[in-house]
């Protein structure tokens, strides 16, 4: 008799990220998923989108059918003109291919709250990595903000070496007060994630979070009025070189919960996630199921099916965006403002963000307005002066041309 549909679920969902990454690590010339496939930290640092950290679909399944020069949504203006992937006779000898001997295993870490959704994961990845030759640790972040969350770190941590993985840190972090509470503790995980993740060498940090979670992404995104890029929620895969994974995407909450049930595993249910004074809480508990209850079950899942669906057209738009930016600029490398006039308002708009985040615009602090500002100065010049930017960036018209600087 096989496992719990919950826990085969799990597992597979987990065993297709492995894969992934064996396959990304084995394939000749292989290089991390480009930054344009992930939103989060580098759809942000490119576009300036407000959306948080789509896996890229198998590689053969993005290019099949696509017409010769049309580029992959996602994929920079030179891709297409790339050569292909070396081959083995091509690229210089890996170290262990020298000296004969086998690659070193790929060890992969979990992100571990202790809750339902990242216990059910940390389970999975201890049970299928040894399988495919991975190295299996964890990583739980104490946060500081409650009583005991020291003690509460230790055991987590306990828990996850019993299930086997090993390195297993735990980690404690000052988070600050940028940008509020809920966003101040994710910056702080994050950053003690990437930390762990150097210092061992992994090759991935798998995170638990699960369609529900996306469907609450997708209506944070839509109630603060922020663009596609956020409404595309959070991508399978983020960070530096595609470091952090999100397997269990397409999987709701339940499942996850009803996986560790079937084990005993123990789980933490963190209060603040039931504390009515953070905006997450206040959806999961009292948004979505008034949603629910005013249009009918399957919104979360339509909520993720929007995700993706804007993920698309980002990754297209921001394409197009990376191809024209180039073509409106003079041989000084100036913006041509007759040139980006003619642009539809998308892909104009992505130029003019990317121009001001190269001056030295902070991206987290240059807003749809200070963009449709800008614009202004294209489409509706009237002699206007210069538009100060954040990072001390000024955006004026001079002769035609759109000037972008450090004032």
């Amino acid at each position: 008799m096989g496992p719990h549909p919950a826990v085969a679920a799990i597992r597979l969902a987990v065993r297709r990220v492995l894969n992934d990454i064996l396959d990304e690590r084995t394939a000749p010339g292989a290089s991390p998923p480009r930054p344009e496939f992930q939103t989060a930290h580098a759809a942000r640092q490119t576009y300036g989108a407000q959306a948080r950290h789509a896996a890229p679909a198998s590689r053969a399944a993005r290019s099949a059918g696509r017409p010769p020069g049309v580029p992959t949504p996602g994929r920079g203006p030179d891709a297409d003109a790339r050569p292909g992937p070396q081959t083995a006779h091509e690229r210089p000898p890996a170290p262990h291919e020298r000296s004969g001997e086998q690659p070193p295993s790929p060890l992969v870490l979990v992100a571990c709250s202790g809750g339902a959704d990242s216990m059910a994961l940390a389970s999975a990845l201890a049970f299928e990595a040894p399988k495919l030759g991975i190295r299996a640790g964890g990583v739980t972040v104490d946060h500081g903000l409650q009583a005991g969350s020291d003690l509460r770190a230790g055991e987590v941590a306990q828990r996850l070496r019993e299930l086997g993985l090993d390195p297993v840190d735990a980690v404690a972090v000052t988070v600050g007060r940028e940008g509020g509470p809920e966003a101040a503790a994710r910056d702080a995980r994050y950053a003690a994630l990437d930390a762990a993740a150097e210092r061992h060498g992994a090759a991935a940090v798998l995170l638990g979070h699960t369609r529900d979670d996306q469907a609450e992404t997708v209506l944070l995104g839509l109630a603060r009025g922020s663009g596609i890029r956020s409404l595309s929620g959070m991508a399978a895969v983020s960070g530096a070189g595609g470091r952090y994974r999100r397997p269990f995407l397409h999987l709701d909450r339940q499942t996850a919960r009803k996986a560790c049930l079937v084990q005993s595993l123990p789980v933490w249910d963190d209060p603040h996630n039931a504390d009515p004074a953070y905006t997450r809480s206040r959806l999961r508990h009292e948004g979505l199921p008034a949603l629910e209850k005013a249009l009918g079950k399957g919104v979360v899942e339509a909520l993720a099916r929007t995700a993706q669906l804007s993920r698309d057209d980002a990754d297209a738009l921001d394409a197009w965006a990376g191809q024209a930016g180039a073509a409106v600029r003079d041989d000084a490398g100036r913006l041509e403002c007759a040139k980006l006039s003619v642009l539809p308002p998308a892909v104009r708009r992505r130029i003019l963000r990317r121009a001001a985040i190269e001056a030295g615009a902070p991206a987290g602090s240059l807003f749809a307005r200070h963009i449709e500002e800008v614009d202004r100065l294209i489409t509706g010049w009237r002699g206007q002066g210069a538009i100060n930017l954040p990072g001390k960036v000024v955006a004026q018209r001079q002769g035609g041309r759109l000037v972008i600087r450090q004032g």
